[in-house]
């Protein structure tokens, strides 16, 4: 408030001067081998900015200062990137775009070692370890690291959709789910399976992919259909397919289980138990599927384009996906995607 007020309660007994941190007065401490340098530095604590912008009024502490900012006034861009021709107006500007194309990034996360181009992008990244978010939503309270992050949210209150498909029409609320929809058009599959060749559309379709060689590489060996397993153990659940043995038995319905782990899903019938939870509205599910299900509800994605023609819905999951095509008048088209 002392910006407004103009109180500066901190005075020099030296000269007299005031000041309106206490910072100021007692100064810094710090070292300058030029008298020149010295004096720039001083301003800091002093507050003194003698250079002013004949064009809005602006002060700086340093003339070259207020030669960068009078680049905002003419419009010049002395810095041109040679790789790709786009201008900058200030050099600081113009070392951060170079890393682009150099691929350096100087500043280095300490708690987890993910690295960046642009110290701004580590701060907020180190949100991800305190916790911190700043950004509320005023319609429901949800928190967020990133004002960006925020700006997103509000538009599932708002229902403004700003990107819009030019081939289709629809429109999406980020422009990364109208980038992936736009490979339903162009056929682009940029996702390969690095074991098999196979390519996909999105990434979280090769990830379930992957679970299909996870169970597949590996030394132990099913003699009856060949498929290759890391683990002994892996190997002997397997077995269960062939030969139909099932060792775990419910003690409420007597349905019986392969799986040890099946039969742990499937007593949360009889107990209630619904341990994943949203944590945006508080409802519980059995099973994490359901609940990934259930968060494209806040997100508003709808990752499943059922058809490469006129109608081209999109659904929130496979189930309405099935049922749309059943009674869909235009069965000409093939899907899309193969689930």
């Amino acid at each position: 408030m002392r910006i407004h007020t103009g109180e500066k309660p901190f005075t020099c007994s030296q000269c007299g001067k005031t000041f309106r941190q206490k910072a100021n007065l007692k100064q810094c401490g710090i070292n300058c081998k030029q008298q020149g340098k010295f004096r720039i530095h001083m301003r800091m604590h002093t507050g003194e900015k003698p250079f002013t912008c004949s064009q809005c009024g602006k002060n700086f502490r340093q003339k070259a200062n207020l030669s960068n900012h009078m680049r905002v006034h003419t419009g010049e861009k002395s810095f041109i990137c040679q790789q790709c021709g786009i201008s900058c107006k200030q050099q600081g500007k113009f070392r951060i775009h170079m890393r682009m194309h150099t691929g350096e990034k100087p500043f280095t996360c300490s708690q987890c070692g993910k690295s960046f181009s642009v110290q701004e992008r580590l701060k907020v990244h180190m949100r991800i370890h305190t916790g911190e978010k700043f950004f509320t939503c005023q319609q429901c309270g949800i928190n967020f690291t990133q004002n960006a992050s925020l700006k997103v949210h509000m538009r599932v209150h708002t229902g403004e959709k700003p990107f819009t498909c030019q081939q289709c029409g629809i429109r999406f609320t980020q422009r990364g789910h109208l980038n992936s929809h736009m490979r339903i058009h162009t056929g682009e599959k940029p996702f390969t399976c690095q074991h098999c060749g196979k390519s996909f559309v999105r990434k979280g379709i090769l990830n379930r992919h992957l679970r299909i060689h996870t169970w597949t590489i590996g030394n132990f060996t099913c003699h009856l259909c060949g498929l290759n397993f890391k683990k002994q153990g892996n190997l002997e659940v397997h077995m269960r397919v062939h030969t139909g043995r099932k060792l775990y038995p419910c003690q409420e319905c007597g349905v019986i289980f392969n799986q040890q782990g099946n039969l742990k899903v499937h007593m949360r019938i009889h107990t209630g138990e619904k341990p994943f939870t949203c944590s945006q509205c508080g409802k519980s599910f059995r099973l994490k599927g359901n609940l990934i299900y259930h968060l494209r509800v806040h997100t508003v994605e709808k990752p499943y384009g059922a058809f490469q023609a006129t109608c081209n819905p999109c659904f929130s999951n496979l189930i309405p996906v099935k049922v749309h095509w059943n009674g869909c008048q235009i069965r000409d088209f093939p899907p899309v995607n193969s689930y």
